[in-house]
């Protein structure tokens, strides 16, 4: 049997089948998902065209309202920090099982930093106080280069 996020996400895309642990369908999901929007995009200032993404994968699964609400709202006060280097997504596994699972991550919550359709950075868990902000900053400032 298939299994329906695959089915799903075929149908996202156009019917193509494409292997859903592949980098190539990883970032094309991470695109499709940023030109619709529907995933939670975290409002800021104007986003330069050229910004990077931090891709939030965040479980739906056990996870309380209230838990949810405050992990948003962190990411949102992330987002200021960042300013518009990059753009904070947050991408929940019961909305995008397909984009979730196309990063195969070992754990969720986790943390996917892609800039031009490359992978920057990664973290499984939640990252460690102050740290993050200077962490992506210098992972973007080192791609740049």
């Amino acid at each position: 049997m298939i299994p329906s996020h695959y089915l799903r996400a075929r149908a996202a895309f156009g019917g193509r089948a494409k292997a859903l642990h592949s980098p190539a369908f990883a970032f094309s999901a991470a695109r499709q998902l940023l030109a619709t929007a529907n995933a939670a995009p975290l409002p800021t200032a104007a986003l330069a065209a050229n910004a990077a993404v931090l891709l939030v994968l965040l479980p739906q699964a056990g996870t309380a309202r209230p838990v949810r609400a405050a992990t948003l709202a962190a990411l949102q006060a992330l987002q200021q920090r960042l300013g518009s280097l990059i753009r904070v997504l947050a991408v929940g596994d019961d909305s995008h099982p397909a984009v979730v699972c196309s990063f195969q991550p070992a754990d969720l919550p986790a943390f996917v930093l892609v800039h031009q359709g490359v992978e920057l950075w990664r973290q499984q868990g939640l990252p460690e106080g102050e740290f993050i902000v200077p962490q992506l900053l210098a992972r973007l400032a080192e791609a740049s280069n």
